[in-house]
């Protein structure tokens, strides 16, 4: 175990600083697309508090297509255009954005889902009091949302983390492509099997620590 820990322990450690620096920036640039988006189909939305049936619809179809679009797909179709974006197609820093592209409609239906769990009694009584449809989003929709945002944010981020391990064999570099060219190139069970372990660590603890932020959050608006 000492001489395995030796001889891979500087890989595996930055295989995993790459997977969570993909994970992480992904995520937040997803999130900066996809919760407006989210937002809006929420406002827009027939019960919205400002309805736009033709906006609603066209925002809905292009999420809808978005989120089918399997990411090994997405990724390559995306290469032209990663290679605009940061000026190559390969490396942890191109991965993050099919990663973001993939990410964002995802998000933005995670979102629209915990905005519609606001209590509309909330809702009618800031319309009362006279708030703006800006005020409500920003000041009533979005705070009370918020434990459940959180846990959509934990659900978008380990989903990432899977999609980085996949872009892993196209050379984006993290834990799948360790797992790739050692446990699938050169069947090295043992490195393939310790890069899972990292992975399942990663989710867990990250999982554990929304939960926990989500549960503080839920006691501290009651």
């Amino acid at each position: 175990m000492m001489e395995f820990l030796e001889t891979y322990k500087d890989m595996l450690i930055e295989g995993t600083l790459e997977t969570l620096y993909m994970t992480f920036a992904s995520t937040i640039a997803a999130y900066l697309i996809g919760l407006p988006l989210g937002v809006i189909m929420v406002i827009t939305d027939e019960h919205g508090i400002c309805p736009k049936r033709g906006l609603n619809s066209v925002l809905g179809t292009i999420i809808n297509i978005g989120r089918s679009i399997p990411f090994i797909i997405l990724m390559v179709a995306l290469i032209p255009f990663t290679r605009i974006v940061v000026g190559k197609a390969i490396g942890s820093t191109a991965a993050i954005v099919p990663l973001t592209i993939a990410a964002a409609p995802f998000v933005a239906r995670v979102v629209e889902s915990s905005l519609q769990e606001v209590d509309p009694g909330v809702i009618e009584a800031a319309k009362t009091m006279g708030a703006t449809n800006w005020q409500i989003a920003r000041k009533v929709l979005l705070p009370e949302s918020i434990p459940s945002l959180i846990r959509g944010y934990s659900l978008t981020t380990i989903t990432l983390i899977g999609y980085s391990a996949m872009a892993g064999a196209f050379g984006s570099g993290g834990l799948g492509d360790i797992a790739i060219r050692y446990g699938h190139h050169r069947y090295q069970t043992d490195v393939m099997l310790i890069t899972v372990v990292l992975i399942v660590v990663i989710v867990q603890a990250m999982q554990m620590a929304f939960n926990f932020a989500a549960k503080k959050i839920d006691k501290r608006n009651r």
